[in-house]
């Protein structure tokens, strides 16, 4: 009676895929096997997963422009500078003290570039930006840990998304005077305790305003600021600079409970006291840094791309955890095909097919007896090893032993290939499991594959079925 193979294929796998993958089968196996037949099984669109409902799950993807793209544009462009913040606090400063603002403010009077010297500049005037770290330094000495540590006033917390000890209501900020915004009174530096306290920010602030106001980014890019717009730009740089520091150190230790509202509110306060106005972005800084950001960070582009990215995903995830559910119906597909045809079947499976195969074969030696035919199992690219050490496969208990009547296993994987698994040291002791590496010379998912043309595949299949008595 002539032997057939039946190949089962993988995750992910569709009409037009399968087609490809089973050609280079098909032609590998008749190449050695010239009089046997060699059949797949495609299960891909019957058991496969889809998105039952179009994808309405997935935040943000939508069939057509509804206004909401803007806004979401603009958050994650603010999501991505404070993720270069968080990583660098003083990134922004080191922007105003390379660039500085002589360009922008050139363009702006004449449209043409304007020379770092200013020829018409009083001698003896200091720079604006000179008194923004006078202010700094003093917020640094006058910053005593014995106000942070004092009790935060109880506030109501009828506000969304508020705590007891945060800020409900976020003010004004400190009223404006002929220098730009005066230093808060004792309401604005209570708020600034209490905010410091409930978001966990207080024992690192010390530290934080030291980073800040000692370093050279600071001192260079105040020496750059010499008019009064760029002293306030300045101020909120510093601002930022300084509450991305304290957030970063608080996250480090796991002591972090800010959210972006409260974020937000300590630089409005911080730049207030330090002579600006955190309502009015720096226009300098942001444009370097928000491009910067949005080229650097993963956030956004994982923001605009969730929805293309779950969908194209689907099909490789999703059968996976269809299967992990459902996976009786696949089983029981596979089991007919197997049996249609009487005589010694080989049985190879790719991926995903074989995980289903070694459940499918386990479950029915332990149960019902061998699966009739079955003679050989071939996995190659498999998690099922994996799997059963996680006590994730369906037919068999963690830690146990295959049973009586399963077949001699021939398990296939490429060290390049992170989804392949070594299964005879997980069945120590069995002879029916052997392991047998290829080499693709692909990275990953290029090896995963990458099997199917390999010569060294059907020459071991071939040793396989010789020493099984095939044939």
């Amino acid at each position: 009676m002539a032997m057939r193979f039946l190949f089962v294929h993988g995750t992910g796998v569709r009409r037009e895929r399968h087609d490809a993958l089973f050609a280079l089968v098909r032609e590998g196996l008749t190449a050695r096997f010239p009089g046997s037949a060699v059949e797949s099984c495609f299960w891909g669109e019957r058991f496969g997963a889809s998105l039952g409902a179009g994808g309405r799950s997935v935040p943000g993807l939508r069939t057509g422009y509804d206004g909401a793209e803007d806004a979401e544009a603009a958050e994650a462009a603010e999501v991505a500078e404070w993720g270069l913040l968080l990583a660098d606090p003083l990134c922004e400063l080191r922007v105003l003290a390379e660039a500085g603002w002589d360009t922008a403010r050139a363009a702006d009077a004449t449209g043409g570039p304007e020379d770092d010297d200013d020829p018409f500049a009083m001698p003896g005037v200091r720079a604006a930006g000179a008194r923004v770290l006078e202010r700094l330094e003093r917020l640094e000495r006058l910053d005593r840990p014995d106000r942070l540590d004092r009790p935060a006033p109880s506030h109501p917390t009828d506000a969304p998304g508020r705590r007891a000890g945060s800020p409900v209501d976020p003010g004004a900020g400190a009223p404006v005077g002929p220098d730009g915004p005066a230093a808060p009174g004792a309401a604005g530096a209570d708020e600034l305790a209490s905010l410091l306290r409930g978001t966990g920010l207080a024992p690192g602030f010390r530290a934080a305003l030291e980073t800040v106001a000692r370093s050279e980014e600071a001192a260079r890019a105040g020496e750059r600021a010499t008019a009064e717009p760029e002293a306030r730009e300045l101020a909120t740089a510093l601002a930022r600079a300084v509450t991305a520091a304290a957030l970063a150190s608080a996250a480090a230790g796991a002591d972090a409970d800010c959210t972006a509202a409260e974020r937000d509110r300590l630089v409005e306060l911080l730049t207030a006291r330090l002579g600006g106005d955190a309502r009015v972005p720096g226009a300098r800084a942001a444009a370097v840094l928000g491009r910067l950001a949005m080229r650097v960070t993963t956030q956004p582009l994982l923001n605009a791309r969730r929805g293309a990215l779950t969908v194209g995903a689907t099909p490789a995830l999703g059968d996976i955890l269809r299967y992990q559910a459902r996976g009786a119906g696949l089983r029981s597909f596979l089991h007919e095909r197997i049996i249609a045809v009487p005589g010694p079947t080989v049985l190879i499976g790719h991926s995903l097919g074989g995980i289903a195969l070694v459940d499918l074969l386990a479950l029915e030696a332990a149960t019902g007896g061998p699966v009739p035919g079955a003679e050989l199992l071939v996995t190659v690219g498999s998690q099922a090893p994996y799997l059963h050490e996680l006590g994730a496969l369906t037919a068999l208990a963690p830690g146990s032993a295959l049973p009586y009547g399963f077949p001699r296993w021939l398990n296939v994987y490429d060290r390049q290939d992170v989804l392949s698994y070594l299964a005879a040291p997980v069945f120590p002791g069995d002879p029916r499991v052997t392991d047998h590496e290829v080499s693709s010379r692909q990275p990953f998912p290029a090896s995963h594959s990458a099997y199917w043309k390999q010569r060294s595949l059907y020459e071991r299949i071939e040793q396989a079925v010789n020493e099984a008595g095939i044939g």
